[in-house]
This record gives C-alpha cells, structure tokens and sequence, in this order.
C-alpha cells in the first residue's frame, strides 16, 4: 500500500509531500486511517535533530486520532471502523518485566511511534496493537489528539504520585502542557495554583487554577513556601529549583514534565533532607493509564485548548510553533 504523507528530509528543513510503501500488515498490528494529528515540541524537536536520533526522510505525528482501517489476525480489543488514538509509543515488547507488569512506558525496547517509523502526518499510520486505544464516545475526535502525548504527560505523574483530592497542586508553565495540568488537577478536586506571567493569570483562573504566582517574582515565590504537595514544573528553561523545592510541604514532590536539558543545580540541605523531598520524571503513560485518562476527560469534558490547521498548511503550523504563538496546542487535519 502506497501512503501518502509530509515528510522532512533535514534537519529543520520544510515540509514536503512523500510517499512511502507499506508491507502487508502484521498479525498483531492496526492501521490507522488519519483523521487528525496534533503537533508536539517533541516533534519540532525531532524535526530539528536536536535529540541525535532523527532518521531522515522524517514523518512526524504521534498524538494521531483516526479510524482503524485494517487489523492483524490476532488483534481483538479493536476493530475495523472504530475511532482510535496513537501516542508516543507504537509498540513494546510485550515479555519484558515492565511490560509484564503493566509499565509498557518503561519498557527499553518500546518503539517510538517517529523514531524508526513513519507517524501521523500521513494518510495510514500502522502500529502494534497494545499501543492502540480505543477513543471515548465522549470525546471531540477533532480535539483529543493533544491528550495522547502533552495529556498524558501531566496526568500520568498525577496518578504515579498518588496524588488525592485534598492535596494542593502548583503547575508551571501554563502553555501546551500546563494548561492540560491545571484542568486535570481541578477536576481532581485538588486546589491548584498556577505559576505564570500577570498577562495569563485570567486565562490560568479560566482553566482551573483557583489562584496564581507571578513566576517572575522571586518574592511572591519566596512567599510561597511549604504550601505543595505536588509541583509539576511544565516548561523547558532554567528556575531556581530550590526556591521552587522551598514551596513543597514535607514529602512534597517535584515532577518535571517539561523537559529541562540543563543541569538542575539543587541543594540536597537544607529542604531535600529535612523535609525528605523528591524530585522526578517520568515517560508519557503506560496503555492502561491512557485509558484511564481518556475516560477521566470524558468524565468531567476536558479538552485542549487547541487551534486548527489542514495538514496542506503544515509548514505555517510549525512557523505558528517556533515563533511561540501557539495556544496552547496545534491540531493537523486531513485535507
């Protein structure tokens, strides 16, 4: 089968129309007709090379929403017709103790669904079918994409934590995965502070922070201290890290979804130890936690905020991503 799809061939180069071939379809695999596929900075950073591990022609998109258009001979838990989601991951190797034990996203041999393969700005994408979920009625196909990576980001170290209704929440960075953080965090039943400029604070109270902290004052944060039990830090520069560890309670924890590159510089004394502090990351959610997610945001109407372009216009989506104008996310449609 001849797939159809948009394609770079160097490092931040532009977008091109390219074909690609693919085989006869596996026994435990899905192809994906693509109905919408959001963009992520993963995939800008893939575009861009910046992680040493592009294959070039690239073919973008892994927060893909279609229909399944055909399925390997062992595939039961979906069917042709049915409307689909495809995230990061395209596969895992399912005998692993990780896998076995439910942590699909901890698996080092699972297979990201860009790196090696072709992803979702395309007509078909094919993938292995544990990494295949199947989309709530609930759920807007044209706004759901962005859950399956930027989503899940945020709601998996919610749920890895343990995180219950009465704990007090802080997200920084209220931008493409911020935003999604402080919509689940309220929907939790959790109060939840917003750490952003002055000129977001309406649209952060708009989203389900119940208050905000001028990020960009070091006393306000200062002022801030001991009042945490979860901090997700969303954004991808330098803070001080300490002052932000200062805002934790005891056994508070820092979760940094945004994916900060430089050496974090924190201070084992006096808060780490005293107050037996954590500081973690984690991958996107394992299957069963997107799952899970997906039935929560059906449960309480949660979407991105999200704007739309055809995928014909894919080379202005990703101008509109660079120049920082997105808000929050950006959506491709088949044309």
């Amino acid at each position: 089968m001849t797939v159809k799809a948009y394609a770079v061939h160097q490092a931040k180069g532009a977008f091109e129309p390219f074909e690609f071939e693919l085989g006869e379809i596996g026994a435990n695999e899905v192809d994906i007709s693509v109905e919408s596929c959001g963009i992520c900075h993963s995939d800008l950073s893939m575009v861009d090379d910046e992680w040493g591990m592009t294959a070039f022609p690239l073919v973008p998109g892994h927060e893909v929403i279609g229909t399944v258009s055909a399925i390997g001979e062992h595939v039961s838990h979906v069917k042709v017709g049915d409307r689909v989601g495809l995230g990061w991951h395209a596969g895992y190797c399912m005998v692993c103790d990780q896998c076995m034990g439910g942590d699909h996203n901890l698996c080092v041999d699972a297979q990201p669904t860009i790196a090696g393969r072709h992803g979702g700005f395309a007509e078909t994408v094919r993938a292995a079918a544990p990494s295949v979920i199947k989309i709530p009625d609930g759920l807007d196909a044209h706004e759901t994409g962005p859950l399956l990576c930027g989503g899940i980001a945020v709601f998996n170290p919610m749920v890895q934590v343990g995180l219950t209704p009465t704990d007090s929440v802080g997200v920084i960075g209220i931008g493409g995965l911020g935003h999604m953080g402080l919509k689940f965090a309220n929907a939790w039943g959790c109060h939840v502070t917003a750490f952003t400029s002055e000129s977001k604070r309406q649209e952060a109270l708009d989203m389900g922070a119940h208050e905000t902290i001028n990020s960009r004052d070091p006393e306000a944060i200062k002022a801030a201290a001991g009042r945490f039990d979860l901090v997700l830090s969303t954004v991808n520069v330098p803070l001080d890290w300490n002052a932000i560890l200062a805002t934790l309670k005891p056994r508070g924890r820092l979760q940094m979804p945004g994916a900060v590159t430089d050496s974090l510089g924190i201070n084992l004394l006096p808060d780490m130890m005293f107050k037996q502090l954590s500081v973690g990351a984690m991958p996107v959610g394992a299957p069963v936690v997107i799952r899970r997610m997906l039935d929560f945001a059906a449960r309480h109407e949660i979407a991105p905020v999200n704007e739309h372009f055809p995928m014909s216009k894919v080379n202005d989506a990703f101008e509109h991503l660079r120049g920082g104008n997105a808000r929050y996310r950006i959506v491709l449609h088949r044309d």
